[in-house]
């Protein structure tokens, strides 16, 4: 029994990055009894809003970030786009930063992410470095066109990603600059039948727990409907899906959430993409899992027991609300939840941009189709696609 009086509090998180996966961290953060702060470049991001304890300065300074980590118990990440001079002084700030500055570096970089994959035996497309037009040109001989062009650090969303269809075009491609310390990486277009994404979350005394695979939708590079599970998924396909996301954690060493994302090419997966933090692809976990991405991120990085990964239905159907013609979704809500009691919405306090990420919808149940006719509505009313 403890006899020591007074309130007290679990350790401090500390979350590096204010956007809308910090601030969907303060719910779980909030039950654990944790305390949790964040570090914010303003007082308008989406965390910065509802977090009492925020700290307001630039991710890319080391020295500010420096000074936040020692702050805290233990320090973790909102997103991977960090300096290499700030991972360095994570990597020497005397506190447990998950994941590691050495695995991150895995979710930053494609290029040592493709490397690292390939050394595993892990399927991926076909890759290479391409450092000069020429190497270009020779990689779309050995492919063919049309083949893909990336930026090996500093894209999201589409950002930073290119579609080659002729010669022509590589010119026109390689005359944009590259982020500091980046790479040109070419990687083959994969025919896929559809997009999945596998979520585990990992714990540093080697705990594992996964998510059902996932099927995700992208319009224009941004993903904008997650189904769980992935429907008519053969269950094989889903347990290796599972067991590339197991493994890639274990061998990266990576703590907290990772997200692969995956080409189903119809008779197996190739691995696209790894995000190492609480992922787009998972926020139907809120209402739809026994445990949710955000709670076990935080569960994994203070070296909790995982809580279950059990979806507690039969699906779960996640849409993005992408920036569109409705500036203010409060004025959306009276017509939304009037019509449909059981939705569950989210918006992150964003103001409107056109294809910017500013809230999710979510919808858990039985009727699959029905599901999906719910949450597609509710999101083209936010957006202002209908107008009843």
């Amino acid at each position: 029994m403890n006899q020591s009086g007074g309130h007290e509090l679990g350790p401090t998180v500390g979350m590096i990055g204010a956007g809308q996966l910090a601030q969907m961290s303060v719910a779980p953060a909030t039950a654990l009894g944790i305390r949790f702060k964040v570090l914010a470049n303003n007082l308008e991001e989406p965390a910065a809003l509802v977090v009492a304890d925020t700290t307001i300065g630039s991710k890319d300074d080391p020295q500010t970030v420096l000074a936040f980590a020692q702050s805290c118990d233990v320090v973790t990440f909102d997103h991977e786009l960090l300096t290499p001079a700030v991972m360095e002084v994570l990597k020497n700030c005397g506190k447990p930063v998950y994941p590691s500055p050495q695995a991150v570096i895995y979710a930053q970089d494609k290029l040592a992410m493709r490397q690292a994959l390939t050394d595993l035996g892990i399927p991926c497309p076909r890759w290479s470095q391409v450092d000069s037009e020429t190497d270009a040109s020779i990689f779309a001989q050995e492919v063919g066109y049309p083949f893909i062009l990336k930026t090996s650090r500093g894209g999201y969303d589409g950002k930073g990603v290119w579609f080659v269809n002729s010669e022509s075009e590589i010119s026109a491609v390689f005359a944009n600059e590259l982020p500091p310390g980046s790479h040109w990486l070419a990687e083959e277009k994969v025919n896929f039948t559809r997009e999945l994404a596998a979520q585990v979350a990992r714990s540093p005394s080697d705990q594992c727990v996964a998510y059902p695979v996932v099927q995700t939708t992208q319009r224009n590079g941004i993903c904008s409907q997650v189904i769980a599970p992935a429907p008519d998924l053969d269950p094989q396909i889903a347990v290796l899906a599972q067991e590339i996301a197991l493994r890639i954690a274990r061998e990266l060493d990576v703590v907290g959430m990772l997200a692969v994302e995956l080409f189903d090419t119809g008779d197996g997966v190739l691995v696209n993409e790894l995000a190492m933090r609480a992922h787009n692809s998972g926020h139907w976990s809120i209402e739809g899992a026994t445990t949710s991405q955000f709670e076990n991120h935080l569960r994994a990085v203070l070296d909790l027991p995982l809580g279950s990964p059990r979806a507690i239905a039969t699906w779960s159907v996640m849409g993005n609300i992408l920036g569109g013609d409705v500036p203010n979704l409060y004025s959306a809500y009276r017509h939304v939840f009037a019509r449909d009691q059981e939705l569950h919405v989210h918006l992150y306090g964003k103001v409107v941009k056109p294809g910017r990420k500013v809230g999710h919808v979510t919808a858990i149940g039985s009727d699959l189709t029905d599901l999906c006719n719910r949450v597609d509505h509710a999101v083209s009313y936010f957006t202002g696609e209908i107008n009843e």
